[in-house]
């Protein structure tokens, strides 16, 4: 039985591994913390709607209903051409006919960034950010800044929806508790049309939210820096803000950036359309995969790194690497599943977000969106733990 090593333990990372064991490999997953987090659904942390425990899955319960072997640990070093990876402890794995790279992405890092939180960032700063609300609720009143930045080298690298659901909840909680009034909310991002990669409809859709829900918008400036009470822009015009929540754009791995391993411009693993990673070099092993947000993305200018994206890429890759073991060439490419798909929540209700090569939409889900994704977010842990059957393509 031959071994299979993967580096990262989200969407990407876990769902390989899970579907590798039922292939029958033997699967390390190594993981720089001990819990699979539940990214979609963390924006109801700072508003008090979830628990931080209730968006992690301990991945040693994980581990032992897949049977896959876990190394809480993380990467200091990867060696493609001598075929070993190096861990944080002085570990070294180089046992391995396959490696996975799954170990997302850095972030691009402007200046003053320490004056914002992300509800992107590492998991336990959705609990700083419930504290900073919380601190501004008692207060009594405020403005609120909420953003997203831009890699103008890798456009795929963008993530702008959780910004989006995260300030329409902070809207219904000041809703709820009669205090909306008190507060002013800004919406903020360096493109002149944030949200565009969803489509005209949706576009024009968010425009009417905005204005419905007199949440400001500052568009098509660059950021300069982020200060303690405001956000500064190229042009030196800036916004006040008492709280500042920024989602900055990927950016390459620094493992990796460090690594012999090929990366487009932006520092994001080449791959071709079957997730192999591409060596110019003929004498490169033929044998690592990258999958998920790690990965150089190809297609359509919208094209954007989701969790589901991760999870067919994943799929993939564990088909492929059958059908390479097979000896034979009918490999799957992840190019023509490339697609925009969420249910962008806003605590009130949701919006179906759809978008491929042929179409685009968005849909209002008033009220039952809202517990559609709820429902998601238990599907997502209860399927994983095995406690219920998953449903094809998800």
């Amino acid at each position: 039985m031959k071994n299979i090593t993967i580096l990262g333990g989200g969407f990407a990372g876990l769902e390989a591994a899970i579907f590798l064991k039922k292939a029958n490999y033997n699967v390390t997953l190594v993981s720089d913390r001990d819990y699979f987090y539940i990214y979609p659904t963390s924006i109801w942390i700072p508003t008090g709607e979830r628990k931080f425990k209730d968006i992690c899955i301990d991945l040693n319960e994980l581990k032992d209903v897949h049977g896959f072997e876990l190394i809480v640990d993380s990467v200091s070093q990867i060696n493609a051409k001598e075929s070993f990876v190096t861990l944080q402890s002085g570990k070294v794995l180089n046992d391995y006919d396959y490696l996975i790279l799954a170990m997302g992405s850095s972030k691009m890092k402007h200046k003053g960034i320490e004056n914002t939180l992300s509800i992107c960032g590492k998991p336990e700063v959705s609990m700083e950010i419930k504290d900073k609300l919380d601190e501004l609720i008692k207060r009594g009143s405020g403005e609120i800044c909420f953003g997203f930045g831009g890699n103008p080298k890798d456009t795929s690298a963008v993530r702008g929806g959780p910004g989006f659901e995260l300030l329409f909840n902070v809207h219904n909680l000041l809703k709820k508790k009669g205090i909306r009034d008190n507060y002013k909310l800004t919406f903020f991002a360096p493109m002149a049309e944030p949200g565009k990669r969803m489509g005209p409809k949706a576009l024009k859709m968010m425009d009417v939210f905005f204005k419905k829900l007199n949440i400001h918008q500052h568009f098509g400036k660059k950021i300069k820096a982020f200060q303690k009470h405001s956000v500064v822009f190229e042009d030196d015009s800036e916004i006040k803000s008492d709280f500042t929540m920024f989602i900055p754009a990927g950016d390459g791995h620094e493992v990796i950036k460090t690594s012999d391993i090929p990366t487009n411009e932006a520092g994001f693993v080449k791959i071709d359309n079957f997730c192999n990673v591409i060596f110019e070099d003929e004498n490169m092993p033929s044998n690592i995969y990258a999958v998920g947000d790690i990965a150089a993305l190809e297609g359509a200018d919208w094209r954007a790194k989701q969790g589901h994206i991760a999870e067919v890429m994943s799929r993939n890759v564990v088909e492929n690497i059958i059908e390479k073991d097979r000896g034979g060439s009918n490999f799957k490419s992840y190019v023509e599943h490339l697609s925009i798909l969420c249910v962008m929540d806003s605590g009130d209700g949701a919006a179906f977000v759809y978008r491929d090569s042929k179409k685009s939409m968005m849909l209002p889900m008033p009220v039952v969106g809202h517990w559609i994704k709820k429902g998601w977010g238990n599907y997502c842990r209860y399927s994983k733990l095995g406690k219920i059957p998953r449903i094809p393509g998800m």
